[in-house]
Parts: C-alpha cells; structure tokens; sequence
C-alpha cells in the first residue's frame, strides 16, 4: 500500500473503455490511484492487486461518466411541468421571470437537486450556461457533491424579448472576466468557468469579441445558445448579408475555444463552417423533440460528423426537456435520424455512446481529462447494474446501453476517484429532504411571481 489511496473495481462484467480501439474488456478490473485510473485489465490479470477499498463489479457494466454539455441547473426544478407544451413564446420571458425572482438559497437547494439527479443516472461532468444568479452560493452545493462542473455568466448587451437582464458592454465584460477569475482563485479543479454570451442574437460584436479574448487570455472556453430562429436568421441575412454561422465566424468567435450549443436552424455549408473552424457542438435531443423543432428531419448532426466537427450532447433545463438524464440524450441521437431520414445507418449505437463520453469530452477541452477508463485519465466512472429487468438478456453491451438501459440501473458513481453514489443513493445529501424543501421553494415561489399555469385537467 501507498500513501495515496486506492480503489479497485473488480470483476467487472463488462468494461467499456472507450479507448482509441474501443475496447470492451469482458471480466475485468480497474485500479484508481488517487484520482486517476492507474490499471485496467482482466480480474486474473489484476488479482494479486490490493487496494485500500474494493467495489464488486459481478453483474455491473462499467463506463466512462457521461458528459452533459449543456444544462441550466439554478431554476428549473422548483419549477419542473409547470408550462404547458404549447406557451410558445411565452416561455421564456416565464422561465427567466422565476429565474431572477429566486434567492440565494433558492438556487442552492435547485442546483443540489439538479446534481443530485444528474450523478445519481451517471452524469458525472456537465455545463451550467449561465443562467446562475448566486454563484458563489451555489459553489457549495457543487462542492459538497463533488460533481465536475463547468459555471458562468450569461451576458447579452442588447434588448431581447426573453427578461433577460441587458447589460452595458464594459459591464458585461466585467462580469465574464469576475466569474473567470472566480473559479480559478478556488483550490477545486472540479469546477472551471468559460465565457458565456447568452447568444449571438443579443449580443453585440464587441462582447462576443471580448468573451473570446476572455476566453483566450484565460486559456478556458466560451459556449453560447445556439438556436436560430426565423427572426436572428432573416436579420443576420437582410442587414449583415450572412447566416448566422458565418456572422459568428465574421466576428473571430468561431474557432476551437467554442462550444455552440443546440446547432438548430443552420444548413449543411453552416455545419461544414462549424468543422472547418473547429469549434464543438453541443446538441440537445431531449428539448428538441419536445420543442417541435423538427430535429429528426432537418437537424444536421449526421452531417456535422460526416464533416469532422466535434460533437457532444446535452439535455437543456429541467423544464424545457424536463429530465436531465444524458443517456437519454444518447438514445435519441441513435434513433431519432434512423426515423427522420428513414435510414437505420445514421447514428449507430457505437457513435451515439462516443458523443455522450468521449465525443462528449472533446467538446468541453476535456478529452485528454475524461471520457474513457485508460491508465492516466481521472477516474470519472459509472456501475451499471446488469441484474435488473431492463437490461435481460445481455448480449452486446453497447446495444444494451444505448437501447435499452437508463439511470435506473446506475448503482454506484465515481467522480474524481471518490464514490459520490452507492446503492443508487447519491452520499452527500439527504434526497428525500432536499425534494421536499425544492417543492416548498417553488410553491412560494409562484406565490411571490404570482405565476400560474393549472393542469388541464381538474384536479379535485
């Protein structure tokens, strides 16, 4: 034994690496040393290996954590099935409306319900895109889950119909640069900051051209919303006389420190654009679908990795898609293009697992950090437990995974070399508790905001 703690995980099922050969080690073991995974093998290869804690693998399918690149986790709980499918464009102005009528604690006590659901399905990294008011608050939430968090600030200094709060341009500025120096004066890796124009549509040339100077003086990234509706793209087209893409490509923000999240409403030139400046894209299946935005017909992320483009997914906020769960985001990319282009080609189960790890990694410039088990790469890893109903009979572990597991057979969750989830009961916080003080929140909440929006049906 050494002075640096280690843990193996031990006959496992199946291991599925994600390493350059994609790898799937059948009766296997790993060794965490410290935070990083020092060994990966065969349980015979590995038996003479002790370690300060074992984990049994037998009946487990062990992976990489999954990667969430883009999810508002501050608001939605409290507030969770409130709207109804068809508000339109009533939504947002409501969403950001409770948004900025939230209290510190508010946002605690949502954000840690967020992580809460988010590790306990194995989601061990993931991107909260601004929409944080308290954030030096909510930084002990992030610390007490021990989850991998990417924070900022959205910023727009135009006018915008969605309540979100209009900046003066130095101001905005400021505010990106403070949340940036905020993460790095911390002593946690576990949590960085980017740069975080809310989108291009509300925001001026100057501050997306500041964010990325931000962005590239701190050696961090930028993400920004992605969606482009019929208005931003008659705008940029009657008064720039380009698409969108290529007025973010105009202006130096589109490079390879940009993650764009949702890539709606852009053509296949756009997404050739995108792969060409190498910048990553964050697609959000989940919302998409039920926002209607005709995704698997129109939306390009075949075309996107057909062109090169780097490419994760996310699930967007707990009342837009209402789940957080990144699995089912893997699962939506490897059926919905099958559908939609009526093609059972596109998006194999092998490619939809990659964008959900690996790719998923790459994405956030984490690819040399997270998003396979090799030996050097910190241990982010997720048990999921076999011997349940919805994973018999387990022929292909892959197939399995994506087609027919889900969160509920996530039994134990590793996130920096420490178990953050047990027996399916994430460690670090009372969840029982914490659901019942969010529905108190949000019931005052409303009461506050005076917002309502009743079921349809009645309810007696």
């Amino acid at each position: 034994m050494t002075d640096t703690p280690t843990l193996k995980i031990e006959g496992v099922r199946y291991i599925v690496t994600m390493d350059p050969e994609r790898r799937i080690v059948a009766d296997g073991s790993v060794v965490i040393t410290g935070n990083c995974i020092s060994q990966v093998g065969k349980s015979a290869e590995l038996a003479s290996t002790l370690a300060d804690q074992t984990i049994d693998g037998s009946g487990m399918v062990l992976t990489p954590g999954f990667v969430n690149g883009h999810m508002h986790i501050s608001y939605a709980h409290a507030v969770r099935g409130l709207f109804p499918d068809d508000l339109g464009a009533e939504y947002l102005p409501n969403v950001f409306r409770l948004q900025q009528a939230m209290s510190a604690d508010d946002e605690y006590a949502t954000s840690m319900l967020a992580i809460v659901e988010l590790l306990k399905y194995g989601t061990t990294t993931f991107i909260d895109p601004g929409t944080t008011s308290h954030l030096e608050h909510c930084m002990t939430a992030y610390d007490q889950a021990g989850c991998r968090i990417v924070i900022g600030r959205n910023v727009q200094d135009r006018p915008n119909p969605l309540n979100l709060p209009v900046y003066g341009t130095d101001e905005a500025i400021r505010e990106t640069e403070d949340v940036v120096a905020l993460a790095a004066s911390r002593s946690s890796e576990l949590v960085t900051a980017w740069s975080m124009p809310f989108s291009a549509e509300f925001c001026t040339p100057e501050l997306l051209e500041a964010c990325d100077r931000i962005a590239s003086d701190h050696a961090t990234r930028s993400t920004l919303h992605f969606t482009n509706g019929p208005r931003w793209i008659e705008e940029c087209r009657r008064t720039h006389g380009c698409t969108p893409t290529e007025y973010l490509d105009r202006h130096g923000v589109l490079n390879s420190r940009m993650t764009l999240a949702h890539s709606l409403g852009i053509g296949a030139d756009e997404a050739h654009l995108i792969a060409d400046r190498g910048a990553a894209v964050v697609m959000c299946p989940t919302a998409a679908v039920k926002g209607g935005a005709g995704t698997s017909s129109h939306g390009l992320l075949p075309e996107l990795l057909e062109f090169g483009a780097t490419v994760g997914l996310g699930t967007d906020a707990g009342n837009n898609s209402n789940l957080l769960e990144t699995l089912r985001s893997v699962y939506l990319a490897a059926v919905l293009y099958k559908d939609g282009r009526r093609d059972v080609g596109m998006i194999p189960a092998e490619t939809a697992l990659e964008l959900g790890t690996i790719g998923g990694a790459a994405a956030l410039g984490m690819g040399d950090l997270i998003g396979s088990i090799e030996p050097g790469k910190v241990a982010d890893l997720v048990l999921f437990d076999t011997r349940r109903a919805e994973w018999g009979a387990l022929h292909n572990p892959i197939n399995s995974l994506v087609y027919n597991a889900d969160g509920r057979s996530v039994h134990t969750v590793i996130v920096d070399g420490k178990v953050v989830v047990a027996d399916h009961r994430p460690l670090f916080v009372d969840e029982a508790a914490l659901v019942d003080e969010v529905q108190g929140r949000g019931e005052a909440l409303l009461k506050r905001t005076s917002v309502a929006f009743a079921p349809r049906w009645p309810v007696a």
